[in-house]
This record gives structure tokens, sequence and C-alpha cells, in this order.
């Protein structure tokens, strides 16, 4: 039933934004734009933070008219940056936190753009990055984790800032190619070539992007940084595939393929893997 209602909802939003497209162009890619990057889920409120937060010393940065949160777990001067993926916040990371924190690091988790207690309702990568930029310029760290598109956001980010004070890298789940992403919510909502056309202009428009060049296999391709990348072969919200054309371009990581883990990629063996890639390995 959840299914079939879930089903009527998106097409009959395509459906509209079609019929839109006809009469107000610019109206209905906007809205194709709003639906495509606004998370339903992953906010967080300050009343009502998850345990594992509220042990954490929390802070606000501002980048222009938003703002943004990290949560810092305090340790030594060894620093992880923690950057989570869509429609998620900085409390995915509990079940790595303990094995993070064995090695008496300090933490810092990072709420990205609509998600947490960070402000806006749109999400992109670009500005993603800018948060995790400045994240580092504060924190300094020397290790960088992202999970799902969290995980292309830090490809991006060291494919354009060359960050040489990053030692490793470790991404989970994440997707390469931005197109295919783009296609798959076109397909969704069932939108018209217009609408297919005037997403990709928006891109070009507002970021400078071409989407075929916005690619996780080329960021990868461009990074020195030692990498460890995971990816599950059971994987339905992003494909294996997509991990095996990161691992394939990044000429200094190491690809562990993982099976009946999904999407989250929470397991208590992958976490003694990543742990031991950042703290014990040469």
């Amino acid at each position: 039933m959840k299914k079939t209602a879930f089903f009527i909802f998106t097409k009959s939003i395509g459906l509209y934004i079609n019929i839109l497209s006809f009469v107000f162009p610019k109206k209905a890619s906007q809205l194709a734009y709003a639906f495509f990057s606004e998370p339903r889920e992953g906010k967080l409120s300050k009343d009502k933070l998850p345990g594992i937060l509220q042990e954490a010393q929390s802070e606000m940065f501002q980048l222009q008219e938003d703002s943004f949160h990290t949560y810092t777990w305090k340790g030594n001067d060894t620093v992880i940056l923690l950057v989570h993926g869509w429609e998620s916040n900085a409390s995915r990371w509990e079940n790595l936190l303990p094995y993070l924190k064995k090695s008496g690091s300090t933490i810092i988790a990072i709420d990205g753009p609509a998600h947490g207690l960070s402000s806006g309702k749109e999400f992109n990568i670009p500005q993603y990055a800018e948060f995790i930029h400045i994240a580092v310029e504060k924190f300094k760290p020397q290790y960088l984790i992202g999970h799902s598109i969290g995980g292309k956001t830090c490809l991006y980010y060291q494919s354009v800032y060359q960050n040489d004070a990053l030692k490793k890298m470790v991404i989970l789940g994440a997707p390469s190619d931005f197109k295919i992403i783009l296609n798959n919510y076109i397909t969704l909502l069932s939108l018209n070539s217009k609408i297919s056309k005037a997403l990709e202009n928006h891109y070009l428009d507002a970021f400078k992007l071409k989407l075929d060049l916005f690619s996780g296999k080329l960021f990868a391709s461009k990074i020195k940084t030692k990498g460890f990348i995971a990816h599950d072969v059971d994987d339905t919200v992003v494909l294996f595939e997509e991990g095996k054309k990161i691992a394939g371009a990044w000429e200094n990581a190491i690809f562990i393929e993982t099976k009946g883990l999904g999407h989250s990629l929470h397991d208590d063996e992958l976490y003694k893997k990543v742990s031991h890639f950042l703290f014990e390995e040469k």
C-alpha cells in the first residue's frame, strides 16, 4: 500500500512539473530542482539530540547566509573528520565511534547542508565541500571519513583543495557518476526532456559543473592521499559498480568488497579494518 501511494505521489508531482514546463518553464525547473535537492529526513532538534551527540561539544560555523554544526569528542592531537551522507546527520557515526575512540583521537562530525542542526533546505556537494573546508581550517584533521554522498563530497573536496595535511581518507558506499543519480530522479518522476535539460543547465549555471565531469572516479584520479574504499555487493542505494569505478581511478587506494551489509555498511569487522588502515597500517 505504501509503495502504491509513493508511486502515485511521485508520478503526480512529475505530471504537474511536466505540464508546468510548457506554461512556466523557469518555475517548473526550479520546482524540479527543489524536490531533487531538498532532503526529507535527517534534520535534528536541539531539544531532542541523539544521546551520542549530547556527549559531544557542539559548535556552529557561518558560511555567508548559511550555518552548520560540528560535534567534537575531544581526544589527543590526532584529528578525524566524519562526513555523513544524504538524509542523515552526524549521529550516523555512533557505531564507528568506539573503534575510533580506542586510538585516543579527537573526532569531529559535521552536519551537512539542510541536515542535522545545519541551516537551509537545499543540499549540494560544492556547498558541503565548503563546509568541510571551513572545518578543516579550524580543526586540522589528518584523517577524513565519508559515507555515501558524503564520501563523494570528500573526494570532490580533496580533488579541489588538494589538502596535503590529510594523511588518509576512508570512503564508504559512495556514488561515482552524478548523472546516474539525476537520471534516477528523472525516471522516478517521469520528467520530460525539457525539465531534464533544465536540471543539467542549472548545475552548469549555478556551480559551473558539467554533469559528465562531476564524477567521483574523476575526483579520485586527482587524489594522491592514501585511500580506503568499501562497498557492499548488496547495496541497492548506490550500486556496487560505483565503488569499483572510484577504486579503479584512485591509484593510492585499497578496495574492500563486503556482502550483506547493504548501504549503511555498519559492521564490526569492517570498522576494525578501517581502524587498522588508519592507525596501524604504514
